[in-house]
């Protein structure tokens, strides 16, 4: 499994809380890069028939940067957080 900040931030928009299952369905709707799909596919389920319920991108990934990890003036003239 291969994460990036770039294939993490495709699930920021994710219906989370959701099980693997369904964050699976949602990225192959909205057409997500083939490896989100495959790195979600690659996360453990508890027990078969048990569902694992992740509630952000930190239950996946936990080193994942959020945009308020960036130490930036947000009074910079052209400083805009979906840039980052």
């Amino acid at each position: 499994m291969i994460w990036t900040v770039e294939l993490a931030a495709a699930l920021d928009e994710a219906p989370f809380p959701a099980s693997r299952d369904e964050l699976i369905e949602w990225a192959e709707r909205n057409g997500l890069p083939t490896q989100v799909i495959t790195n979600l596919e690659e996360l453990e389920e508890i027990d078969e028939g048990e569902h694992t319920i992740y509630e952000s991108i930190e239950d996946i990934w936990p080193d994942y940067i959020q945009k308020e990890d960036f130490f930036h003036n947000e009074e910079d003239e052209g400083f805009d957080y979906d840039d980052v």
